[in-house]
């Protein structure tokens, strides 16, 4: 008879806080970087308050972000860090889904599992409203 290792209220606290303290390092580190990276880029131009130049297509969905940043344009790179910010919370209800599923606690499971579908679909419907 084996018996599986039981997960604690204290050992998710721990994973939980480990995934929003990587989330918002990691986040932070590629905003920065995006700004090093705009600054050299940029860094000299002179700046034009007369006219307005509105955001590109490419840095409002997910797919052009991702695609910009790995194509190194700095306006990208520092929007895919603003991504992994947002993405930061909705992993950790997400985890919190897989921690109460291993207490077996059904009715955080379901809670939780509301409050992600919301967080999703406010993040769905926001990006389907900018684009």
């Amino acid at each position: 008879m084996t018996t599986q290792p039981k997960i604690t209220d204290r050992g998710i606290e721990r994973i939980v806080s480990v995934i929003l303290r990587s989330g918002v390092l990691i986040s932070g580190t590629v905003v920065f970087l995006g700004g090093l990276l705009f600054l050299a880029r940029h860094g000299g131009e002179r700046v034009d308050y007369r006219s307005f130049h509105a955001q590109a297509v490419s840095d409002k969905l997910v797919h052009g972000i991702i695609a910009g940043a790995a194509a190194r344009r700095a306006r990208s790179v520092i929007q895919l860090g603003v991504l992994l910010l947002l993405a930061t919370p909705i992993a950790r209800v997400a985890f919190s889904i897989v921690g109460f599923a291993l207490e077996r606690d059904r009715l955080y499971v379901v809670i939780t599992s509301v409050v992600l579908a919301i967080l999703l679909y406010s993040l769905v419907a926001g990006a389907a409203g900018a684009a």
